[in-house]
């Protein structure tokens, strides 16, 4: 709510609402040869669904190719493609739907991370250190190896 007094404005604090991101990991499986034949297409529509969901991608790359448990939809290959990106909650229902929707994507998954597991997920996938947390529960070494 919104309160103005000549060219002052105030702003309601009951109605400024933080949304916090929650971290995920998504699978998506998408036709390989689909994907062989249009990597970049492919790729631009899971992140167009995850972009309309609100979502903020912060790594991504193909993963698996393969022959399928069953065939799906007459699709008896797949690729696996994961993204790894942060979301308010309230955009999962989105998601789902935007999932439902793509003719791009056949079927997908989606796991909540804590950031700690999300970061080393993330440094895992794109090759960069991963941020060092210390461990201050952890007993400290005497160095005495008598014994």
């Amino acid at each position: 709510m919104n309160f103005h007094f000549g060219s002052i404005s105030f702003v309601s604090v009951a109605a400024q609402k933080v949304v916090k991101p929650h971290f995920y990991e998504g699978m998506f499986l998408v036709d390989s040869g689909k994907f062989a034949t249009d990597q970049e297409g492919v790729t631009n529509d899971i992140l167009t669904v995850l972009k309309k969901a609100g979502a903020t991608v912060v790594a991504h790359r193909p993963w698996q190719d393969g022959k399928l448990a069953y065939e799906i939809e007459g699709m008896k290959k797949g690729l696996h493609y994961l993204v790894l990106f942060t979301m308010p909650g309230t955009g999962m229902k989105t998601l789902v739907r935007q999932c439902q929707l793509s003719e791009t994507i056949v079927r997908h998954m989606t796991i909540k991370h804590p950031q700690s597991i999300f970061d080393a997920t993330v440094a895992a996938m794109t090759g960069a250190a991963p941020a060092v947390v210390e461990d201050t529960d952890a007993p400290e070494a005497d160095g005495d190896d008598a014994g």
